[in-house]
Order: C-alpha cells, then structure tokens, then sequence
C-alpha cells in the first residue's frame, strides 16, 4: 500500500524550521577524488561541481600517485615533477567546461594510499563533504565496492557523495528530485538540514519516504486466523502513525518554501522499496543516514544503507556516524624515502 502527499503553496502554522545553517559556511570545501580513469573522472567531477555550487563551497580535486614498487628508495625528483604535472594537466582536461560555475576550484597532486591521502585532505581541509566513485572496474557486479570506496565507507564520518558508474556523464549535474528516507529515528531525520539545503539551492523536490516492513509474529506451524488479523491490525497501526509523522516534517519543511513530498509503503522491504522508488520516482540524488533505528556502534553502517550504497543505481550521498571503523593506519602515512610529503596544489 503507497500513500503520498504533496505541500500546499502556503503554509500556516508552522512549527519550528530545520536550521541549515552548517551546511552553508563557504570556508569548508568538498573534496573530490579523481581516479586515473578519464571516463571515472567525467562521470564524477559534474557531481562534485553541483555539490559546491549547490553548499557555496570551494572544490578540491584529489588526485593519488602511485607508490612505487620499491619505496624504500630515494625518488627521482624530476621523475616526481613530471609525473605530478602530468596528472595536474589530466585533471584539468577532465574538468572541461564546468570552472567557470565556481568561483573556488583547487587541484592537488599527491602520492601515497588513496585512503590514507583522502582521509589526510579531509581532516586538513575540514572538508563538508567527500566525492568519490563507488567501483573502479564498470564491469563489476552491482555487490561489488571499489577498494578505495569500501575502505573509506568502513574508516570515515561525515558525508560521502558517491558517485556509481551507471550514472551519466554529463558535463553539468542539476538535482531535480532528491529522496530522503526516514524511519522514525533521529538518526534518519539527521540529514534532513543538509537535504533542505540541498533543495533550497537547486529547487529540487524533496521526496521523504517512510517504507514500513511487514509486521513479524513468531510462528511454529501456520498462522491462525487471529494471528492473520493480528498482522492487519499492527500494519494499520503502523501505517498510521508513519502518515501523521512524515506529514509533520513534510509542514515543517514546506513552511521555507521547499517543494516537498511525503511517500508512505506499508507492508514492503525497506532496502528493496527504496532502491524501486528511486527509480519509479526518477530520483537524482538520495540523502540518508549511514545508521537509522536499529543503528549498531560496531558498523559502519545499517543494513539499508549498505544495501542502498551497493545497489543504488544513482549518486548516494551518506552522512556516516561517528562510530565509523577508522582503522589502524595513520592518515597522513605515505612511505619512505618519497619525494614532497605534503599534496601539491
């Protein structure tokens, strides 16, 4: 069962707004991985340009030399310049067209483990949000992570705009549609600033979809006629409740002006429902929480993020928590013996 409501013009008594307002400071920039690949890059930079377009943020380009095989000797350092300009000018050609939108575009060249270089441009930087695209090979299946994905995935926080290879290559992103799911939890509803922002800047819609499972009973043999009703009378319940609160956040985000949806399936699987509707509703961005109710300090992420973020056949943008894994290896590590320590702009 689906039911959906749109927000009227105007809106009257409305309750207190989300504040956006730390998601639209201009000294934090987002920074964006560029791998070698020049189709990766294509795909990718659009996205990174409308996410600081869209935040007023300056852009920061990444790109990772490298480790040489044999590290532990001394580097050649016109052997290093070269290489450095090389990769410089491949970034460049990749940006194409798309510079003159931002007032702020950096390059930087750096060597060393993507990670490791990413995660070091984040906390130096204090970087709002990260870019990155979630499969280096095209042809892998839709479970499988690139390395430098998974591994950020599994040691960040913050938020991770990933960027997957079926999406276009464009030479400008415009947001139309964004979809944010919810569950009830304040952990879901914690990205809900960054949405309105989102929206706001691109006049987007905003779709807030609640899907609510199938209503579980212990069962040793078959149902019974009062279990079966039981069922109804729990997803009624459940049904209810879920209409009255999406449609309290959906009025307190119509009161600024956004143009904001609220979509309610009952009786579905989350993870599933969600990947459907983002294709039946032609969603251009989908803006979640790595952790909802059921959220475990032990992971990185819940089961329908992680779902969402192997599965989602357009960008995902993933506010992790806290309680991300941030391994074991030190973020500024770049091996011995290497020519400039430091990223190169």
């Amino acid at each position: 069962m689906l039911a959906s409501s749109s927000a009227p013009n105007q809106a009257h008594n409305c309750e207190a707004e989300f504040s956006e307002r730390s998601f639209s400071s201009t000294s934090s920039p987002v920074l964006a991985y560029v791998e070698a690949s020049a189709s990766a890059a294509r795909r990718l930079i659009p996205h990174a340009m409308a996410m600081a377009e869209a935040l007023s943020a300056p852009l920061t380009l990444l790109h990772v030399l490298d480790l040489p095989v044999r590290p532990d000797e001394p580097a050649d350092p016109v052997e290093w310049s070269i290489r450095r300009q090389e990769a410089h000018s491949r970034v460049r050609r990749a940006i194409g067209e798309g510079q003159p939108r931002l007032s702020k575009l950096d390059v930087r060249v750096t060597e060393g483990r993507p990670v490791d270089q990413i995660r070091r441009c984040v906390r130096e930087l204090e970087a709002c949000v990260t870019v990155v695209a979630t499969k280096a090979d095209e042809n892998a299946a839709d479970w499988e992570l690139g390395e430098t994905a998974r591994k950020l995935i599994d040691r960040s926080c913050g938020a991770l705009l990933l960027v997957p290879p079926s999406a276009e290559a464009v030479t400008e992103v415009r947001y139309r549609r964004l979809l944010v799911p919810l569950d009830g939890s304040r952990m879901a509803e914690s990205v809900l600033p960054l949405a309105a922002r989102l929206a706001r800047a691109t006049g987007a819609e905003l779709l807030l979809a609640h899907v609510i499972p199938t209503p579980e009973l212990t069962e040793t043999g078959p149902l019974e006629a009062n279990d079966h009703k039981l069922r109804q009378q729990v997803g009624e319940r459940n049904e209810q409740v879920a209409r009255g609160y999406v449609e309290r956040i959906r009025r307190r985000l119509a009161c600024s002006g956004l143009a904001v949806r609220s979509l309610v399936v009952r009786d579905g699987d989350v993870r599933s429902d969600l990947a459907r509707l983002v294709e039946d509703e032609r969603i251009d961005l989908t803006v979640m929480s790595a952790h909802g109710r059921s959220s475990r300090p032990d992971v990185a992420c819940g089961s329908v993020a992680g779902y969402m973020i192997t599965h989602a056949r357009t960008p995902l943008l993933v506010v992790m928590g806290a309680n991300a894994n941030h391994g074991n290896h030190a973020a500024g590590s770049q091996g011995n013996g290497r020519p400039p320590r430091g990223p190169v702009s």
